[in-house]
């Protein structure tokens, strides 16, 4: 089997704000040494990782840091990480959209990206006119791509509105035609972003059935990010995580995704210099640790029906007056779904609230079926957002064969309110906020 796609040292920096060294002859010397002289820019020496929770200390920031793959002919490769860890950023050097700022990558054949909802398709061109186009970039010629012409319709579903220019679809529209073209059309590598979350659950399901046969059945190789990693763990049997831009993991799918949840589960994750949040911050979360009361020797997922504890660190600004105040944590499918829901609320007694406040819920039974989900932090002052974090935490749930059909229940559930139980101490007698 031929290699499709080697990547070496593959970097990608980014300067924020202002760009250059503010002098002409500055940017001139900056130019001459590095494209003509080949020497190392000095202004990416300074750069930092890609770690969008905290503040930086310099402009320079590398999205992508020396990372190295391969990947075989005909293999559906999974690429997993954290929001800002670098995935769409890796794809869109792969899908020479962008250019890399060091280091280099070979790919034999044509590729097909879906990158994201817009790229790819002219917006005053009809969807029949934007296939043509698609097809004649690859090198197609018009008879053949006529020839797929009516397959590639029927799988989006745009039949009525085949002659309509693309800018009056919707986002759902788009995607299933820009998926279907991309599938179904001459591209030797195919490039799937998380798109495909813009879909109906129905339309996501039958994209992972073709991406299945295009690479089994035509030996077409597949880069496919997704935070949906029960797909990824169906579709790809290797992947790699990526971690702040760093290549952390390159390995079979399952111990990838083990060693993603590994990181969060049973360590504090620091909310305090997290940027990713909406609120006043009359109430700002401070941390963040799930754990949970098992024997077992697999400490990196959650298991059904067993106790669960997670604890919140939360920081209140002293000089408000708070009427009224809620604490809610919400768990959400990969779908953004929500599928339970914690919250200071249901608790009969008014609980005091500090300075520096440590919240506990006990869960008895965590009763969720076997899957990936995320956790949503909110918590409200005077009937106003104090603080929202979104997807802040992922876990997986394992499915210990407790129960049969617990992945087709799941569809159809709705949200829940756990059975639990709900403190705060004040974490100021506990040295505070840590």
């Amino acid at each position: 089997m031929s290699r499709a796609i080697k990547v070496e040292n593959l970097s990608k920096a980014y300067q924020l704000g202002q760009f250059g060294t503010n002098t002409i002859s500055g940017d001139v010397q900056r130019w001459w040494e590095t494209k003509i002289l080949g020497k190392e820019d000095p202004f990416l020496r300074i750069g930092e990782t890609n770690d969008q929770t905290q503040k930086g200390e310099t402009n320079i920031v590398w999205s992508l840091k020396d990372i190295n793959f391969e990947v075989e002919q005909g293999e559906t490769l999974g690429i997993i990480g954290q929001n800002g860890a670098g995935k769409s950023t890796l794809l869109k050097i792969l899908s020479r959209v962008t250019s890399p700022t060091k280091g280099g990558f070979k790919i034999k054949g044509r590729v097909a990206s879906l990158l994201e909802v817009g790229t790819g398709f002219h917006p005053e061109l009809s969807g029949r006119e934007n296939i043509f186009l698609n097809g004649a970039i690859l090198g197609m010629r018009k008879w053949e791509i006529k020839k797929r012409l009516d397959e590639i319709v029927e799988f989006a579903g745009v039949e009525r509105y085949l002659d309509t220019p693309v800018k009056r679809y919707s986002s759902g529209m788009y995607v299933r035609l820009a998926f279907a073209v991309a599938a179904h059309l001459d591209a030797e590598i195919l490039v799937v972003d998380e798109v495909l979350a813009v879909g109906d659950a129905e339309f996501q399901k039958k994209c992972i059935g073709k991406m299945g046969d295009i690479s089994k059945g035509q030996g077409r190789t597949i880069l496919f990010v997704s935070h949906n990693l029960t797909s990824i763990e169906k579709l790809c049997p290797k992947s790699v995580l990526l971690d702040k831009g760093r290549l952390d993991l390159f390995s079979d799918t399952s111990k990838v995704i083990g060693k993603y949840f590994k990181r969060n589960l049973g360590k504090v994750k620091n909310l305090e210099n997290y940027t990713i949040r909406e609120g006043n911050g009359d109430l700002i979360f401070c941390e963040l640790v799930v754990e949970q009361e098992s024997s077992e020797s697999i400490q990196n997922f959650l298991t059904p029906f067993l106790a669960t504890i997670f604890k919140l660190k939360i920081k209140r600004q002293i000089n408000k007056s708070f009427f009224n105040w809620r604490i809610d944590l919400g768990i959400n499918d990969l779908y953004d779904r929500r599928v339970a829901w914690l919250s200071s609320n249901i608790k009969e007694d008014k609980l005091e609230l500090y300075e520096y406040n440590e919240f506990i819920f006990k869960v008895d039974s965590l009763s969720l079926a076997p899957g990936d989900y995320n956790i949503n932090l909110n918590c409200e002052v005077n009937n106003e957002v104090a603080d929202y974090i979104k997807a802040v935490y992922s876990f997986k749930v394992l499915n210990r064969n407790l129960w049969e059909g617990a992945e087709k229940l799941r569809e159809n559930f709705m949200p829940i309110l756990l059975n639990f139980n709900i403190n705060n101490t004040n974490a100021e007698k506990n040295k505070g906020i840590s």
